[in-house]
Formats: C-alpha cells, sequence, structure tokens
C-alpha cells in the first residue's frame, strides 16, 4: 500500500521545481512544468487548478503567464501539500476521524499507531519546500 497516491507525488514534484524558481520571480507554464516533471499536461492542469484553489500556487494570464508559489517555499509545507491533495495521511481507518472504531476503548494496538500517526504528521508539518531545496543542494555538494 502507498502512503503518498500517485497525484500527490506528482505534486510534491511540481512544487519543488516552482520552489526552485521563486527567488527569480520567474513564472512556469503548465506544459513546462509538467514536461519537467514527466507527466501528463492534461492532468498536471487539474492539480494546478486545485492548488490554486488552496492558494498554494498563483497563477498569471497572457503570453508570458504561467505558474508560481503563492508564499515563500520557507512557508509551504509537506503536510500541507499532501492535504489539498488527499487530505492527509492515515496509518488506519480508525486514525482518520469521523465515525470511531468498536474496539477503540479496547485496543491496544490503536494506541500504537496514534502515537505513530503522530510522530508522521509532526514531521510532516516541520519539512517546508525550502528545506527541501536546501537538502537538495548538499547532497549535490557532496557528490
Amino acid at each position: 500500500m502507498e502512503v503518498l497516491r500517485r497525484n500527490t507525488d506528482y505534486v510534491l514534484r511540481m512544487m519543488v521545481t516552482l520552489a526552485k524558481q521563486f527567488k527569480s520571480g520567474e513564472l512556469m507554464s503548465a506544459k513546462l512544468l509538467t514536461s519537467d516533471c514527466n507527466f501528463s499536461y492534461e492532468l498536471g492542469r487539474k492539480l494546478l487548478q486545485r492548488l490554486h484553489k488552496a492558494e498554494l500556487v498563483k497563477s498569471v494570464m497572457g503570453l508570458r503567464g504561467g505558474f508560481t508559489l503563492s508564499r515563500k517555499p520557507s512557508e509551504i509545507t509537506l503536510m500541507a501539500i499532501i492535504n489539498v491533495l488527499q487530505g492527509g495521511i492515515y496509518l488506519n481507518k480508525c486514525l482518520a476521524g469521523g465515525e470511531g472504531c468498536e474496539f477503540e476503548h479496547e485496543c491496544e494496538v490503536c494506541t500504537k499507531l496514534a502515537y505513530l500517526q503522530l510522530q508522521t504528521q509532526d514531521y510532516l508539518e516541520g519539512i517546508t519546500l525550502e528545506e527541501i531545496l536546501r537538502s537538495r543542494s548538499k547532497k549535490r555538494k557532496n557528490n
């Protein structure tokens, strides 16, 4: 079972690409962005619409238009992006909220999974696009 859905992976790659361009102020067209990230333009347009609606990216129309991040890379976390695409990450149905599990009060597994769930969410909340760019830069310098 995958924790991150395919579309979430695509969007994470697009957001990192946009983060690389952020300081220059350059806009990236949806065609170039999806080509660089290696998936279809049609899917990319739909995903960019979702990111725009969630105010994670800005779009500029016109001949020299395109997309950019709506905030600094240091202000956008992986968890924020994941929440837009798949509504979070849950290790088990009982941790996703909503109706409780019928075994909730007697389940020893739930306690351990709930702890791991919190650690996972906190970890993803702590990683920003800027941090990803810094870690990629360090990796390239070390190679």
